[in-house]
């Protein structure tokens, strides 16, 4: 167990990665690019209660630059694992170890199914840390870890592990049954993580009322559910346990919060959409936690951009965006499945842009319709009785979304407006106004006819 290579610098590898290097020269860092700027100029900088203090380990974000591992410690995200052991593919050996210090409680048998071998190591760590900036992690509480073999017995490995982390000043506790420890957090985890999201809050907003004390029992309850179902029997008393568990840390919020209010992914997947998924496969109900996991995405994921997006703005109460799949929701009325009837010359279908005017409120005064470009090149005004009455959204030909050397994913017709046409390609922003706005056509007069 010479060398150990820390595999991320977040809140949970930061802290620890940074003990261990703290007065071990052989630890280094597998850091993505931004993080490994920070590091490099500046060292890794723990800020906690007992002290400050930063430590400059060798990183890189390629693993081959560095020193070959004995020792991987694994702290990234559930849903980055794949991408990881992509890249740490070249450096491992025969005699790589693998210890997990990850959320949910699949890491160990997935690493094992891509490696083929006995390399891993379970853990879970108990710490509750922030990231304050690249290369700087805030540390309030707790900071220790529980390891353990997946059969159970104290191996030399797991023991050598356990010294690395006991001469750090990391208290590390041996345990025997590590699924049963993962599967234990995970209750925790699918309880506090995704209602912390949901009430926008500390844990301890979700500890004040019984109707929600109610739904902490239903979530653990399921989870536990399910763990009997892969023979991982939990105590009966599990959801007590979880509450008085979370006493002492009401203060605080999840991590899956701390991701949300910062724009990165949740781990729901690996957490409440795991339990819902595996209890699908094995015929477990899980209702609870799926209704968590629908909210979580839907509370978390970001307004769709880009390309094959629309988005109404300006002089409306709410944006709203709509995609080709939102269009095709839109009533029949809305669609015109050939517009070669209404343009002769033209096919494919479109959406009538009032039917896409008629779902967000507009705002009092209303009177015109600028049609954006995506690129912000383009644009036609029509008063908002024109756009309603004649305006067509273009958005698939043959069945497949409109390509872009059509005009595509969006383009703009107005069939029936005369020397009024407008026709924008690639509309990307429909912006509702109180006045006339931006518009590049040609003037009236050197327009022709549609």
């Amino acid at each position: 167990m010479e060398n150990i290579l820390m595999v991320g610098a977040g809140s949970v590898g930061g802290f620890f990665g940074a003990h261990l290097a703290k007065n071990n020269p052989n630890v280094s860092f597998l850091l993505r690019p931004k993080t490994l700027a920070a590091v490099k100029q500046n060292g890794l900088t723990i800020r906690s209660a007992s002290g400050t203090f930063t430590v400059h380990p060798p990183a890189a974000s390629d693993p081959r630059e560095l020193p070959k591992p004995d020792l991987i410690i694994l702290s990234v995200k559930a849903y980055d694992l794949d991408e990881v052991m992509g890249q740490l593919d070249p450096v491992l050996t025969d005699q790589t170890v693998i210890l997990t210090l990850q959320n949910g409680v699949d890491t160990e048998d997935r690493l094992i199914a891509r490696l083929q071998r006995d390399c891993v190591v379970g853990g879970v760590a108990f710490i509750y840390s922030k990231i304050a900036a690249p290369g700087v992690i805030d540390h309030y509480k707790k900071g220790a870890v529980a390891i353990g073999e997946l059969m159970g017995h104290k191996s030399p490995r797991l023991l050598a592990i356990a010294e690395i982390f006991k001469q750090a000043g990391i208290p590390c506790q041996l345990t025997d049954d590590v699924r049963k420890s993962k599967w234990e957090k995970m209750c925790w985890n699918c309880v506090f993580n995704p209602l912390t999201v949901i009430v926008d809050d500390k844990v301890a907003k979700t500890l004040e009322h019984p109707e929600m004390l109610r739904v902490i029992h239903q979530i653990v309850q399921e989870v536990a559910a399910v763990a009997a179902s892969v023979k991982v029997p939990l105590s009966p008393d599990m959801a007590e346990k979880v509450v008085r568990w979370t006493q002492e840390i009401r203060d605080i919020h999840t991590s899956m919060y701390d991701d949300w209010k910062a724009g990165r992914p949740t781990e729901i997947d690996y957490l409440n959409g795991y339990i819902v998924r595996l209890g699908r496969e094995l015929g477990v109900p899980t209702p609870v936690n799926e209704a968590l996991t629908a909210m979580i995405k839907t509370i978390t994921e970001k307004e769709k951009t880009g390309p094959g997006v629309v988005r109404i703005d300006g002089s409306v109460v709410q944006p709203v965006a709509f995609d080709r799949a939102a269009m095709q929701q839109l009533p029949g009325e809305y669609h015109v499945q050939d517009v070669s009837t209404v343009m002769p010359g033209m096919m494919g279908k479109a959406i009538k842009v009032k039917g896409l005017l008629d779902v967000p409120a507009l705002g009092i005064k209303a009177d015109h319709v600028t049609f954006h470009s995506l690129d912000g090149k383009y644009a036609a005004t029509l008063t908002l009785q024109q756009a309603r009455d004649f305006g067509l959204l273009l958005y698939e030909l043959n069945g497949e979304p409109l390509p872009e050397g059509r005009g595509g994913p969006y383009r703009l017709i107005t069939p029936g407006l005369g020397d009024h046409c407008a026709n924008v390609k690639g509309v990307g922003r429909i912006e509702v106004r109180v006045g006339s706005g931006k518009d590049t056509r040609p003037p009236a007069e050197e327009r022709t006819n549609c």
